[in-house]
């Protein structure tokens, strides 16, 4: 069987669908991505790659959309508002898509296309070539959802190719019943996916004192640096604990001196990292907010944008999280993310939930099903 996978470029897109594309590897199937610039996270992943697009970055069609500075935090938005906004932009960022994915899968032929829900051009190319198509979640709001936003947004594109509207999909989740996603569909256990990268030896081991990793994903500290951390780093002084910031290459300049009980890391793997850690502090990205929950961690949440603040109303109802405005993170509010049992107790919980569902190796039959349909 072959299979082939499209997502926007960004890691929170494409990440959550390798372990799914390695598992059907594994399977024996034969796997292609068809991806735009840039590629190297792709390349990092190990799997054949065709290029489409026109060789720009999302951010880059963004600001050439709107010829402004693009604007990642949005406090002031409800959720609906992002997510209409997301999927107005995103249906300009597949525009350049739609060619070079219905010449990849006319020629590849694919008996099944995968695809996040991001990639408005992807359900076009499956109706227009009936290939059985899935919807591969990142995050607890619903992909289908997300896919009907995105074609209400496309419908030039489906018009030029003689589409009458998008490919019905079957959802596949990666996110536990409790947490959300689309009620229709399959279920699969959310495996972390993070990259390769080297790990400090001495995070192999667990501290003399709680630990606690922060980190602000791929997209925020590019585009609004490390201001979400700035109380938490001044309040952790009087914390007992370790803080580990995991924000990559970042500039520090904005945190000033830093306590002697906060460690800034180089880029470190974050599913590895949080094997000895007590709790995460982190933005609400879904990729975050699953390798926490696949480890069993409190968090603590201080939603920007994006899904974000869906990510955190979702967590939070579990009781497995908490959530904050970034400048009221205080000494107290870190205390409890370290030491409160009814946090620990629900975090387990939810790891419960996510281990009781199939693997992706288990999940294959299920696609095979679908191609096979």
């Amino acid at each position: 069987m072959r299979i082939l996978f499209t997502g926007p470029a960004a890691a929170g897109h494409l990440f959550p669908m390798v372990p799914t594309a390695q598992a059907l590897r594994a399977a024996g199937h034969e796997v292609l991505f068809a991806g735009s610039q840039p590629l190297e996270q792709l390349r990092g992943a190990g799997f054949p790659i065709v290029e489409i697009g026109d060789g720009r970055s999302i951010r880059d069609v963004f600001e050439g959309a709107t010829e402004q500075e693009v604007r990642y935090v949005t406090p002031d938005m409800s959720t609906d508002q992002i997510l209409d906004r997301a999927a107005r932009g995103f249906a300009v960022v597949s525009r350049s898509t739609v060619e070079g994915l219905l010449e990849a899968a006319d020629s590849w032929r694919p008996d099944l296309l995968v695809y996040d829900s991001f990639q408005a051009s992807a359900p076009l190319v499956a109706a227009k070539l009936k290939i059985p198509s899935v919807v591969h979640n990142f995050g607890v709001t619903s992909g289908l959802d997300m896919v009907a936003r995105l074609a209400a947004n496309f419908t030039e594109a489906y018009a030029a190719y003689g589409v009458d509207g998008p490919a019905v999909p079957t959802a596949l989740n990666v996110v536990p019943a409790s947490l959300g996603g689309d009620a229709q569909g399959l279920r699969m256990r959310y495996v972390p996916y993070n990259g390769g990268g080297a790990v400090p030896a001495g995070l192999l081991r667990r501290g003399s004192r709680p630990r606690i990793a922060v980190t602000l994903g791929t997209v925020l500290t590019e585009l609004d640096g490390v201001r979400a951390i700035t109380a938490l780093t001044g309040a952790a002084a009087s914390v007992d604990a370790e803080f580990l910031l995991a924000v990559g290459d970042a500039d520090l300049t904005p945190l000033g001196t830093l306590p002697d009980n906060v460690r800034p890391l180089p880029w470190v793997p974050l599913a590895e990292l949080l094997t000895t850690c007590d709790a995460l502090v982190h933005h609400g990205g879904s990729g975050t907010l699953l390798t926490a929950l696949q480890a069993g961690l409190p968090q603590l949440l201080l939603p920007q944008g994006a899904d974000h603040f869906a990510n955190a109303d979702a967590l939070t109802a579990t009781g497995a999280g908490l959530r904050s405005a970034s400048q009221d993170v205080d000494a107290p509010l870190l205390a409890r993310l370290a030491a409160d049992p009814a946090l620990r107790e629900a975090a387990a919980r939810l790891r419960g939930q996510n281990a009781a569902l199939p693997a992706p190796a288990a999940t294959v039959p299920a696609l095979e099903a679908l191609a096979a349909a």
